[in-house]
């Protein structure tokens, strides 16, 4: 008889660890959603007020003509659309994190109160990473907005990778003496501790992914769709990881993306400028190294890479071959536009491409977990 309710209580111990566990993780789905909503509304609702005052201040790109002659003749009649609409992803991702972390230590412990995603050891990083870039392209952007530097075009090219360089420096810091990280995850191998190579892996890649969204940050549309669909691969990775505040952090980065999108896809009421794609770029480059998956980024961010190495091998082969260039213009989706191809075209179809090379990373992301 004692052997039966043993049993017994057993089998009721596991349904009830089995309940809480369900709950716990539709919990935990429900409020990234709900923040990736937010994250939506927020976005959304700031666009009319931002919109307003770089139309009324004539706050608009200029588009260059020094060596880009393709590019000029393509994008001529784009001068003047306002830019720096990326401020909206990252000024909504910032107000709502410092409101709910503000409920939060004022000790509101309802479901408002655990909308908090703000944390030490997930999400202060890439949250202080994202405002201290954005600032950084914000100010460029306005350089080139009032011609202000070498050409008009604000900060140089070397300025910018040292600046940038040092803000990656800064997080390489944080995560080896701050975070104790020295390990790197090899998909299907396991972890090595690398000791202090992992601080120059770290700023190599935060400093490759920030330029390559800029240079994706061409077409209408076509940065933003393509980081929604790498924030969202890592979302999942995080919450998978049990990362769930670098998770929802990820979900309003999305919800923002979304509204951002909804007046960026083709034709743009503005463009999304440095203060939205080297922020969005190093911040997605810090989850990638806080969940551990770098490795993955090649697939998850499948269009970045091959866009900058576009322009990697049109300047070497332009210095090597006495000016022959292997694109008609670059990076990549200004050679299709020169061959014919529809902006819209390149747009639909590089999210496509970046959709399923994402699914292939996320396969592996999965199938790595499950043999590990």
């Amino acid at each position: 008889m004692k052997i039966e309710i043993l049993n017994l209580f057993g089998i009721w111990k596991l349904l009830f660890g089995i309940y809480f566990s369900v709950m716990s993780d539709l919990f935990q789905i429900s409020r990234i959603l709900g923040l990736a909503a937010l994250g939506f509304v927020v976005a959304f609702s700031l666009t009319p007020l931002w919109t307003h005052f770089l139309y009324k201040y004539k706050l608009g790109k200029q588009i260059r003509t020094d060596g880009a002659p393709v590019f000029q003749q393509l994008h001529q009649k784009k001068e003047g659309t306002p830019t720096m609409g990326g401020l909206l992803v990252w000024l909504a991702v910032l107000i709502l994190a410092l409101l709910f972390w503000g409920l939060a230590k004022l000790g509101v412990d309802s479901i408002v109160g655990k909308l908090n995603f703000l944390s030490r050891s997930q999400t202060f990083l890439p949250l202080g990473a994202l405002v201290a870039s954005a600032l950084v392209g914000l100010a460029d952007d306005l350089m080139g907005i009032f011609k202000i530097g070498p050409k008009g075009g604000g900060l140089k090219m070397r300025h910018r990778i040292i600046i940038y360089t040092l803000i990656a420096a800064f997080g390489a810091w944080w995560f080896y003496s701050k975070l104790s990280w020295s390990t790197i995850h090899i998909p299907f191998v396991g972890n090595f501790d690398i000791g202090l190579w992992y601080v120059l892996i770290f700023i190599f890649i935060l400093v490759a992914t920030s330029f390559s969204v800029n240079e994706t940050d061409g077409l209408d549309g076509l940065a933003g769709g393509t980081l929604l669909t790498a924030f969202g691969a890592y979302g999942v990775i995080a919450y998978s990881q049990g990362h769930y505040d670098l998770a929802a952090f990820c979900g309003v980065i999305i919800g923002a993306l979304l509204a951002f999108l909804w007046f960026n896809i083709h034709p743009a009421r503005f463009f999304m400028g440095d203060t939205g794609a080297m922020s969005l770029g190093v911040t997605l480059g810090i989850i990638a190294m806080l969940t551990n998956q770098f490795l993955l980024l090649p697939l998850i961010g499948f269009i970045l890479v091959i866009e900058s190495l576009s322009v990697l091998v049109q300047i070497i082969s332009k210095k090597m071959r006495r000016g022959k260039k292997i694109f008609l213009s670059a990076p990549l989706h200004h050679h299709l536009e020169a061959k014919g191809w529809p902006e819209t075209k390149v747009t639909m179809r590089f999210w496509i491409i970046s959709w399923m090379m994402a699914a292939l990373g996320l396969i592996i992301a999965f199938l790595d977990r499950f043999y590990l």
